[in-house]
């Protein structure tokens, strides 16, 4: 017999077509009323396959799951509690995303200190006859803070020390094996550095990490760099310090309330603004996809997630 699998949310086609072919897969955003099919056939599934999100109401209705595998590294919008409290471990994809989540923060630090999708609209509006584009700042050299020395906060620090930076990291605790100088101030850093990149998990623990005290520690030099999650950051505070031009400018690919993003940053030339695309690569998407899929194979086959965030 083939192990039931629930998948919630819509999932890469490679990644469904071998959760169909492999499991005894349903999709939950099929159903007419999702709420009514799990109230009659969620006893009967033992895997959850998932875009990110499981909340305790879910788990609960799930009373035979063993195995939650999750698509992307972030697990904030799953119930961890309610999932440990029934023993059930809970899969994610960490590394594999690493790479290209890097080059997303070191392209936003370009762009947003060259100026390059602001110059670029400047010289399709036919504004360049008219006079130079203002000149901007300099990245090489310059000093970066990282927010988060994990996985991809260490990717971004190698990168960055090809542009000749000097390189400071905050965390709640110092990391072993590290040459890369320790703050345990987060205004401190935004202080020193002159571009803050924001790589840490989001949850209730980092909410708003990234306030006013540290926006205006990191002045109208400083730039900050949001890759995380949006919540790790006050997006209210951080729209009054760029209205105000209280801070030199910021690239974000992530926002407090995905998809909707606030009207106020859209006319703003000193933030660079994406939409959450640091794993949105052929190479990466798919290796996240594959890894989704081997959580599920190995737990049924093994008892083991070959990534496990909890």
């Amino acid at each position: 017999m083939k192990h039931k699998v629930l998948q919630y949310g819509k999932l890469m086609p490679s990644l469904e077509k071998q959760l169909a072919e492999t499991f005894d897969w349903h999709r939950l955003v099929d159903e007419t009323d999702p709420k009514a099919f799990v109230a009659a056939r969620g006893r009967e599934y033992v895997g959850l396959a998932t875009a990110g999100f499981a909340d305790a109401a879910l788990i609960e209705a799930l009373p035979a799951l063993k195995v939650i595998s999750s698509f992307g590294v972030g697990v904030d919008k799953i119930d961890l509690h309610a999932a440990a409290q029934r023993g059930i471990p809970v899969g994610n994809t960490p590394d594999v995303l690493n790479d290209c989540v890097a080059d997303l923060a070191l392209g936003l630090i370009i762009d947003v200190a060259r100026g390059i999708g602001a110059s670029e609209r400047y010289l399709r509006a036919g504004s360049w006859p008219r006079g130079a584009y203002p000149l901007q700042r300099k990245v090489s050299g310059k000093k970066l803070g990282i927010v988060g020395l994990g996985r991809i906060g260490h990717v971004i620090a190698k990168r960055a020390l090809a542009f000749d930076m000097d390189i400071r990291y905050h965390n709640r605790r110092p990391v072993v094996d590290t040459s890369i100088a320790h703050e345990p101030s987060l205004v401190e850093l935004a202080r020193w550095c002159d571009f803050l990149v924001v790589i840490v998990p989001g949850g209730a623990a980092t909410r708003h990490l990234v306030n006013d005290a540290v926006l205006d520690a990191l002045g109208t030099k400083g730039y900050l760099i949001n890759v995380s999650r949006g919540s790790v950051v006050d997006e209210a505070a951080l729209v009054r310090a760029l209205k105000e031009r209280r801070i030199g400018g910021a690239g974000l690919d992530v926002f407090e309330n995905e998809p909707q993003v606030p009207a106020e940053l859209m006319g703003l030339d000193n933030v660079v603004l994406v939409p959450h695309i640091g794993s949105a690569t052929v190479e990466t998407r798919g290796a996240m996809a594959q890894r989704v899929f081997d959580n599920l194979k190995s737990y049924f086959d093994t008892g083991k997630l070959i990534s496990r965030a909890t």
